[in-house]
């Protein structure tokens, strides 16, 4: 049976545009960025042309955007430096965050280097502004603030103006972990009030390995990789030279087709959704689904029986590849951080399906009847 592909949350396919794009500096074009001769400048250019393509893209400027190894590394070096480097001695944030946040941000809270406080969800899994605005009020320190733009697991989408014009009117520093959402939405960062952005090529149809870091031009830090001048002297390393020039072709292709793709797999969600309540008694979905949400994931619940239990087995024997929830814990047993904080029913297996412009409504049908033999 062929493969059935419903984790792009967690990865998408290489476009074989993008490959193309990418195959003369795997082969041909292979000198080092640092180099003077003629490889090498050649090699600089292809760089700084990446650089220009994505800034235009997101309407910042080329010296705001630094090219990293992916979100993991972007959202450290903005939330370390906002506290080491920005004053930020506290640091809001929310329990549904990406491990690459709340990891972070635990490890500086135990460090004693700053204060940490969470904000309160809404029982839809937003964010409560309203505390936010409190905890800003509240607090005497400088203040961090990093939250996810939109979530991976339930696919909920903060409203990122009104967080960034709140930490704007408290003189917060803002951080947005913005992986799920650069290549799938327009950014325009001129007009956004947000210090660090994050994204990574591989949850648009780039390579993986490697990611971005926006830097708002009035911020100055210092490096969080050190080791040499890369990157404007910001982060070290000799540069991903054929994944940079991968995730600046990928975003352009993203964002081209943009209104076509994503109405297509929009499409695909709200139609699993309609499959699922027609044919699975008991069935719920986690998250602001069908509003401020992501158009590429649904986190869906099924009611716990001796057979849902060992649901993303079964569903891997039947070649479909889905989520228990973040992609990079689904080898855990601990479970879904998110899904405790939002949905904590002990009677409920939870799955994240999404979606890309590969799937079709034939993939989804084959796996609404799966799940109704599995549930």
């Amino acid at each position: 049976m062929e493969r059935i592909y419903l984790d792009n949350a967690a990865t998408t396919p290489l476009d074989p545009i993008v490959l193309e794009a990418m195959m003369p500096y795997l082969t041909n074009q292979f000198g080092n960025p640092s180099s003077i001769y003629s490889y090498g400048r050649e090699s600089r250019l292809a760089i700084e042309n990446a650089r220009k393509t994505v800034a235009k893209i997101l309407n910042a400027h080329p010296a705001e955007i630094f090219f990293t190894s992916g979100g993991t590394e972007s959202s450290n070096t903005a939330i370390t430096a906002a506290v080491r480097d920005l004053g930020c001695k506290h640091i809001i944030s929310s329990v549904i965050e990406h491990h690459a946040t709340t990891h972070t941000v635990e490890f500086l809270y135990h460090t004693g280097e700053a204060a940490l406080s969470y904000v309160k969800l809404l029982p839809n899994g937003h964010i409560d502004l309203e505390d936010l605005e409190r905890l800003l009020a509240e607090s005497e320190e400088k203040c961090l603030v990093t939250l996810m733009h939109a979530n991976n697991e339930i696919g909920n989408i903060m409203d990122i103006h009104a967080v960034g014009e709140l930490c704007k009117l408290y003189g917060a520093i803002f951080h947005s972990d913005t992986v799920q959402t650069v290549g799938h939405f327009p950014f325009d960062l001129r007009n956004t009030p947000v210090h660090f952005i994050t994204g990574a090529s591989h949850k648009f149809h780039g390579p993986k390995g490697v990611g971005l870091l926006y830097i708002n031009e009035n911020v100055k830090i210092k490096p969080f990789v050190h080791g040499g001048s890369q990157e404007r002297n910001m982060r070290a390393g000799t540069e991903n030279l054929y994944g940079i020039v991968g995730f600046a072709k990928a975003l352009e292709l993203a964002t081209v087709n943009y209104e076509q793709d994503s109405a297509y797999i929009k499409g695909l969600k709200v139609y699993m959704m309609e499959q699922l309540k027609k044919y699975i008694k008991g069935v719920a979905f986690n998250g602001d689904t069908l509003g401020r949400s992501l158009y590429t994931v649904l986190s869906v619940s099924f009611p716990k029986t001796e057979k849902s239990e060992m649901i993303l087995f079964n569903l891997d024997i039947n070649n479909i590849c889905a989520s228990g929830g973040s992609a990079c814990t689904s080898g855990a047993d601990q479970g879904s951080h998110v899904i405790r904080a939002i949905n904590n029913n002990p009677n409920q297996v939870t799955v994240r399906f999404s979606f890309s412009k590969h799937n079709t409504k034939e993939e989804i049908d084959r796996v609404v009847d799966q799940l109704k033999a599995m549930i």
